[in-house]
């Protein structure tokens, strides 16, 4: 991309941003009535969404997007790889109930937080670590017969393209404490969708549904089989990408 298209796509890049937000707020706005009375509207609203970014994000900056694999519509453990915002986006509007495993902070951001809120995710303070799993596993179990799809990020943190991080033993905690089955997804989406910056790059960003890991493992096969999976899966679409390693 020469320094003429790239200045461009920065310039696409902020006016998409931009739009993104206000549309946030428009949206949240337009759906509290519903949302403030009823889960399915707040659904109805963070799908919405959803569809409007990923809408916006092919027309203004080129990058199309693409779901693969079986989104499940039972109650199932979601284990994925984070990348980005995106593939936020992208796993939740291809799931009928999903909820998230989030950081406390993101619960106090205006509208988001208020929405995350009345669709059951969970929140949980990163920083007491042990504290921290034992209230998330008591909260999933609470919720538990609420169904939906609970939405984890394995490794904790968005990992950008290429960098490795371990995966943490709280997804193996409540794989083995709600006795569900487990869907991977895998993700190329940090590619087009960098942590960290303004750039957003023409491509096609992808997250990969893989086939369900049984419940009634043993943890440590668990997580053993789920990294191999997600981290073999993503590097296939990484390649896909043309994303170059360093």
């Amino acid at each position: 991309m020469g320094p003429l298209r790239l200045g461009l796509q920065y310039v696409l890049s902020f006016v998409f941003i931009v739009q993104m937000y206000l549309a946030m707020a428009v949206i949240g706005l337009l759906f509290l009535p519903w949302a403030l009375f009823s889960a399915r509207g707040a659904y109805a609203a963070c799908h919405s969404y959803c569809f409007w970014v990923i809408w916006s994000a092919r027309l203004l900056v080129g990058l199309r997007s693409e779901v693969r694999g079986t989104p499940p519509e039972d109650a199932v453990l979601i284990a994925a790889k984070h990348q980005s915002f995106f593939d936020i986006l992208l796993i939740f509007s291809a799931l009928p109930r999903g909820r998230f495993i989030m950081k406390k902070e993101l619960t106090w951001t205006p509208i988001l937080g208020q929405y995350a809120k009345r669709i059951g995710c969970i929140a949980v303070d990163r920083g007491r670590r042990g504290a921290a799993i034992r209230l998330m596993l008591a909260e999933a179990k609470a919720r538990h017969d609420a169904g939906g799809q609970l939405i984890i990020y394995a490794q904790g943190t968005r990992v950008p393209p290429g960098e490795k991080r371990p995966y943490k033993i709280g997804t193996g905690a409540i794989y083995a404490d709600l006795g569900q089955d487990c869907v991977p997804v895998a993700t190329n989406v940090g590619v087009f969708w960098p942590k960290r910056s303004m750039l957003r790059m023409p491509g096609l960003a992808v997250v990969d549904f893989l086939p369900r890991i049984p419940a009634g493992k043993p943890v440590a096969e668990f997580m053993a089989e789920l990294e191999q999976v997600v981290e073999a899966r993503s590097e296939e679409l990484l390649d896909e990408a043309g994303f170059k390693r360093v």
